[in-house]
């Protein structure tokens, strides 16, 4: 039967060969803004809705394996999409030296303060209160703090390379840090602390968090499997040409560079966010909190690594340190997420604070 996820892969698909066979060449004579505008758009919508694909498959997957496994599977599918869009942009002729700070700051301030804002702020308005496990916010946070400080503040303070770079040592040692704590992090998530990220209901204990499951349906899951990879590869052949159009508009146009990383945080995170603010809208507050959070640990955990591994191989400058005015953002929202997430309960009111920093984010991309 046709369905919309066929129709998905084929459109997906369809493209990928589109661009190859006919596009990829003809790109690179195209100077009139409005037709790169339209390529954009194009390229835009076919990765955004193959990212709504990879969602609807790690889902799947999550409903047959439980949590937390299955937000970790939609987590990682996402950090894979936004390590192929940075990792295409960065390998350009033209990538500017800040992309992959860029982007990972903007999926910080999308989902610290944009998304968990909005959800908060929904939550608060339909269910007034809504509750969570405390422990699995503090542990997310626990090791968020150290790999942002680490990769987006430090470099400014070091003094073997110019300030926001690191030497390759430095590059070296604080990949494999980032790669270990994100390392036992998942050990913890998916071993012997399972239940912190899993809510239960005060006063009650639940029984099923260490229960065993049904046997797994693996006919299932192998086919969920291959349609999430066949979602994904597409998203990362196209990067690429989403790369090259997304650098020619912006100097076509005079942007700023930092808008780059907005765009290519917003597809990554787009499809994610709407699942967490789905899970908010029905109460399931702690499905957010694993989303959000587990993409920003992740994020950074991941990502990191890979943006310095390429520059060690390429001989390109990578700029990681913040400006001063995005220190302060920073370091604002995680002082505020550790606030909000140090209560039990959660209302509006967070929400509201958490969206004005968001809004205070979008002010100065466009308005330094």
């Amino acid at each position: 039967m046709f369905n919309l996820s066929n129709l998905r892969l084929v459109t997906s698909w369809g493209s990928v060969l589109l661009y190859f066979l006919v596009l990829s060449s003809w790109m690179d004579t195209v100077t009139s803004p409005a037709m790169l505008m339209v390529l954009f758009t194009l390229f835009f919508a076919v990765i955004l809705w193959s990212a709504f694909g990879v969602v609807h498959e790690a889902e799947e997957l999550a409903e047959l394996m439980g949590e937390p496994y299955g937000t970790l599977i939609l987590t990682l599918s996402i950090v894979v999409i936004e390590v192929a869009l940075v990792a295409a942009v960065m390998l350009g002729s033209n990538a500017a030296p800040t992309m992959g700070r860029d982007t990972m700051f903007s999926v910080l301030m999308i989902v610290m303060n944009g998304v968990v804002g909005l959800g908060l702020f929904i939550g608060g308005l339909k269910h007034r209160e809504q509750s969570y496990n405390l422990q699995g916010a503090a542990s997310y946070l626990s090791v968020l703090i150290p790999l942002t400080c680490i990769a987006l503040i430090l470099p400014n303070f070091t003094t073997s390379t110019e300030s926001g770079t690191l030497s390759f040592w430095q590059s070296t040692y604080f990949s494999i840090f980032s790669i270990a704590l994100y390392g036992v992090f998942l050990i913890t998530q998916t071993g012997r602390h399972r239940a912190f990220y899993v809510h239960q209901i005060e006063g009650k204990v639940d029984e099923d968090i260490d229960a065993p499951r049904p046997p797994m349906n693996w006919s299932k899951m192998k086919i969920h499997v291959t349609l999430l990879l066949a979602n994904i590869l597409p998203i990362v052949l196209l990067s690429k040409g989403l790369a090259k159009i997304l650098d020619a508009e912006i100097k076509a146009l005079n942007l700023p560079l930092a808008l780059g990383g907005v765009v290519v945080a917003a597809i990554v995170f787009a499809p994610e966010g709407i699942s967490a603010l789905r899970a908010v809208a029905r109460n399931d507050l702690q499905r957010t909190i694993n989303l959000c959070l587990g993409a920003a640990t992740s994020t950074v955990g991941l990502t990191v690594p890979v943006i310095l591994a390429i520059a060690s191989f390429t001989g390109q400058k990578v700029v990681l340190g913040l400006a001063p005015r995005e220190v302060t953002l920073l370091g604002m929202t995680l002082i505020l997420s550790t606030l909000t997430f140090s209560n039990r309960r959660t209302t509006m009111l967070e929400g509201t604070v958490h969206l004005v920093l968001f809004f205070v984010f979008l002010v100065l991309v466009f308005n330094p």
